[in-house]
């Protein structure tokens, strides 16, 4: 019987990984993306991956449809 200290917790909620709003590419734990509010609505959050950043490729907000840098 396994003790009270090695049982594992049970996850109850999964938790769904950022996705990048302008490659829709899953961004993974190490890499350095970034999360903000729609500058416009302020409705939706809105990630970026680094690579979308450094080449400034453009996003859309899905509520209001404002588009970005």
């Amino acid at each position: 019987m396994i003790s009270a200290e090695y049982r594992l917790t049970p996850i109850l909620e999964a938790a769904s990984p950022p996705v990048c709003s302008s490659c829709h590419r899953v961004i993974p734990p190490g890499e350095h993306g970034v999360s903000f509010t729609c500058p416009n609505c302020g409705a939706v959050i809105i990630w970026r991956c680094r690579k979308c950043r450094q080449l400034s490729v453009p996003y859309k907000c899905p509520n209001c449809g404002f588009e970005g840098p």
